[in-house]
């Protein structure tokens, strides 16, 4: 791994938090005893989700203490685990359909596509760990939707375009920077653009579903 991003994992730890603060409200808080409207498929996503950000964490510790083969490893377990990720998408999108709310289908729709684009391309690039590793870190920031689109209304009393607003800036944000250090470190920042792109597409099309 670049030396440059050697506490790369140590930022990707805050994934946990996130997530605890995000599901804090509609899943943690009511444990164990659920409603009617968590069923077993919103469990197996839940597990299946743990496990991708789990991969996404101990990967970076892996390179930096030059674990490659158990990183190796664990990269082919991913081959396994992602699909499943996108599949437990899949009963989400029935109920959607089937609740008639379907311009709600943009957010299991969408954030599957960056995900999938993005961990596509960084698989495409496995080879070129450069490009890999930054494919993948735009993989993890997809999963702000999912976290921080609930922190916004449910903890912090914000409107939805407000926290997709937010979600957005950080985001961009974030990008931003990496283009930045990177520059300063003369390293290739292009899968940053890519991201970039991707997110901006992303807000776009948000618009254009609920404005």
């Amino acid at each position: 791994m670049d030396r440059t991003y050697r506490y790369l994992g140590y930022f990707l730890l805050l994934l946990i938090p996130l997530t605890f603060a995000g599901f804090y409200k509609t899943y943690f808080e009511p444990f164990p005893n659920f409603g009617k409207n968590i069923d077993i498929y919103i469990h197996i996503h839940a597990v299946i989700a743990s496990l991708w950000i789990a991969i996404l964490i101990v990967q970076p510790f892996l390179i930096v203490n030059k674990k490659i083969a158990l990183h190796r490893s664990v990269g082919k377990l991913s081959y396994v685990v992602f699909p499943l990720l996108i599949i437990s998408f899949i009963p989400r999108i029935i109920k959607t359909i089937n609740s008639g709310d379907i311009q709600f289908l943009f957010f299991p729709l969408a954030d599957g596509f960056l995900l999938v684009t993005f961990y596509v391309l960084a698989i495409y690039y496995k080879k070129k760990t450069a490009k890999h590793m930054r494919y993948m870190i735009a993989s993890a920031l997809v999963l702000m939707g999912p976290t921080f689109g609930r922190i916004g209304p449910n903890l912090l009393g914000w409107s939805e375009l407000s926290t997709q607003n937010v979600e957005y800036a950080i985001i961009y944000t974030i990008l931003v920077i990496l283009i930045l250090y990177d520059l300063k470190n003369k390293r290739k920042f292009q899968p940053y653009l890519i991201a970039i792109v991707g997110f901006v597409i992303h807000q776009m099309v948000y618009y254009w579903v609920f404005l």
